[in-house]
């Protein structure tokens, strides 16, 4: 049984090394939300967290943003409910 996000520390490491972006922009945001909330991110959370990392540096800027709204494989709940944090962040 693999360990959750938060009970361990190589994947709350991991999470962090993806989160330094090519943008300026998109660094001081994510930054800025994981320094006030990433203790308390449920594994749903970092899931949604992941998928937006995986993303284009302007793609994701454009989410941040609210220019525009995920399609297709980040168009999910979990992921609509995380950027609704990292856009109040």
């Amino acid at each position: 049984m693999s360990s959750t996000h938060q009970s361990d520390p190589v994947k709350r490491a991991r999470l962090r090394w993806r989160a330094r972006r090519g943008l300026l922009e998109n660094d001081l945001i994510i930054t800025r939300f994981l320094d006030a909330h990433e203790a308390e991110l449920t594994d749903e959370e970092v899931d949604a967290f992941s998928r937006l990392m995986d993303l284009a540096d302007n793609d994701l800027m454009d989410l941040l943003l609210a220019r525009k709204e995920p399609t297709g494989d980040v168009d999910l709940p979990h992921v609509h409910a995380l950027l609704t944090r990292l856009r109040a962040a």
